[in-house]
């Protein structure tokens, strides 16, 4: 019968008690994210045509301007930044961007003389930060017409 083995008091630190070990151990307990938080993976990631490429999106930068039409269009904000992440599946090469939308927009308007608003995305598709896939080419539509990305 294999023996017990207790701790004896001399081997647990000074400066931690029993109840500052449990503490921490609820802490990791409770840090869980709960159903309703939870995010799959396959939402937030977009792939090229070829399938090729994946696309992740994640919004730095929100514009504190209030939404027009609130009661037409729902909730929704105006991303000013976003880091956009490409990874290569041939060669699981990862490239990453940050993109100033409202300066591509602005530039767009210059270049091309024609103004877009595709920077208003409804609250309930950024998850954890991510913009899910749905938007994705929404976002980086102006880039793609500069030709500051190629997705």
């Amino acid at each position: 019968m294999p023996e017990e083995r207790s701790t004896p008091e001399s081997e647990i630190p000074k400066n931690e008690s029993l109840l500052d070990l449990v503490s921490e151990a609820d802490k990791d307990v409770n840090s869980r994210i709960s159903f309703e938080e939870f995010t799959d993976e396959r939402l937030l990631i977009s792939h090229d045509a070829s399938g090729n490429k994946q696309m992740k999106i994640k919004v730095l930068e929100v514009s504190d301007e209030n939404t027009p039409s609130k009661w037409k269009f729902g909730d929704r904000v105006k991303i000013s930044k976003i880091l956009i992440t490409i990874k290569h599946l041939s060669n699981q090469e990862v490239e990453e961007a940050e993109f100033d939308i409202e300066a591509i927009e602005r530039e767009l308007a210059e270049k091309r003389h024609y103004s877009s608003t595709n920077r208003w995305v409804p609250a309930n598709e950024i998850k954890n930060g991510y913009v899910t896939r749905t938007f994705h080419t929404r976002l980086i539509s102006d880039a793609a017409a500069l030709d500051h990305i190629i997705f």
